[in-house]
């Protein structure tokens, strides 16, 4: 027999535990990379949980910018039940990425200067995935690809989603392809320049949700309704962690820390779906 009979109850089978090279988790997750990129600065035992909760935001960064561009692609060839399903999906990996808020969200002004010198003059705003999250969200600025003039790769990756449609940019044609009437200023802007919101837009969606509850643009409105709120709960995340770690002090990278936080905070993803509803 392959197992051993004890008190009646089988033991499972033991796993193969004998491979040629590394395993195949190994092979597959990339762990021992994951787990050996952390190179903390300080003596400070605090800056390690700092910094692996930074990389992990960075993952997520990724997973949500993998999903908003299939929702992209998804839509500019019409399929919206495509669309839906990573927009939903995104939305479960925003939560999460709101979740690593919380081994930071408490730390006193002296708990990070116990270590915020070893961020010399890094700062979160000059993430390049974050910032490719920001242009899909339509939060376009060529002047944020300064930072990653001497990062080819990244630069590029930039540069490319600068000048693509963001995700509401494919939004707002598909509206139009399925008889809106949106202005070709909206339909046809330029889409390396940060959006704008426009009345036609707001009326379009005070339309669709006047309608049918259960069409297909009434679904594809509260998944992204669900996407801009949890943008708009990790901004203020992030500003609330900033005001307890450092008050009103200068952010790190000459940043504007809290002040910038807060103008960031006070603006809407995707605002006419938000204005819309007050003409419902």
């Amino acid at each position: 027999m392959s197992h051993e009979v004890t008190g009646g109850a089988q033991e499972p089978e033991t796993p193969n535990l004998d491979f040629a090279g590394t395993t195949p988790y190994e092979d597959y997750v990339q762990a021992d990379v994951l787990t050996h990129l952390q190179h903390p600065l300080s003596d400070d035992p605090g800056e390690m949980v700092f910094l692996v909760t930074t990389q992990v935001m960075e993952l997520w960064f990724t997973v949500i910018v993998h999903e908003w561009q299939t929702a992209a692609e998804a839509l500019r060839r019409d399929d919206l039940p495509a669309a839906i399903d990573a927009l939903r999906r995104s939305a479960y990996e925003l939560e999460a990425l709101n979740a690593a808020w919380k081994p930071l969200a408490k730390l006193t002004p002296a708990q990070f200067n116990a270590y915020r010198s070893a961020l010399g003059e890094g700062s979160g705003f000059q993430s390049a995935m974050y910032r490719r999250l920001e242009f899909l969200l339509g939060e376009k600025s060529a002047s944020m690809l300064v930072p990653h003039r001497g990062a080819p790769r990244a630069h590029a990756e930039l540069e490319k989603a600068l000048h693509e449609p963001s995700l509401w940019d494919e939004v707002l044609r598909l509206l139009a392809r399925r008889g809106h009437p949106l202005p070709a200023a909206v339909t046809e802007r330029d889409p390396a320049q940060r959006y704008e919101p426009d009345p036609a837009v707001e009326a379009a969606w005070a339309e669709i949700y006047a309608g049918d509850q259960e069409s297909e643009l009434v679904r594809l409105g509260e998944a992204l309704t669900e996407v801009a709120e949890l943008v708009w709960r990790w901004r203020n995340d992030h500003l609330v962690a900033t005001r307890r770690a450092m008050g009103a002090k200068m952010g790190t990278g000459g940043s504007a820390g809290v002040a910038w936080l807060e103008k960031r905070a006070r603006k809407n993803v995707f605002p006419e779906l938000w204005t819309a509803r007050s003409h419902v």
